[in-house]
């Protein structure tokens, strides 16, 4: 059942694996040493595009409504037995 024999190596670890990761570090190098204008002139707009996204990400999908402004003895009482108070994550 077993394919693999016991004198293969994996894949990354033979010479061909090797030849690749050394002419795609090439690769690599020229096409940022060329292109850096380019790259450059993006960062702002990445960093624009971050603060939505962790924004997004920080509320875990929620949105703004998922229930701070409920506070009914009931809801009070679930969020207690479930950890859901923020205050106690700080």
């Amino acid at each position: 059942m077993d394919e693999i024999t016991h004198g293969s190596r994996p894949f990354w670890k033979s010479r061909s694996a090797i030849a690749l990761l050394v002419f795609a570090a090439i690769a690599l190098f020229l096409l940022f040493s060329e292109h850096r204008a380019h790259f450059l002139g993006v960062l702002p707009y990445l960093l624009l595009l971050s603060c939505p996204l962790m924004h997004l990400f920080m509320h875990h999908g929620r949105g703004h409504g998922h229930g701070h402004g409920n506070r009914s003895p009931a809801n009070e009482e679930r969020s207690s037995e479930h950890g859901g108070d923020h205050e106690q994550h700080r």
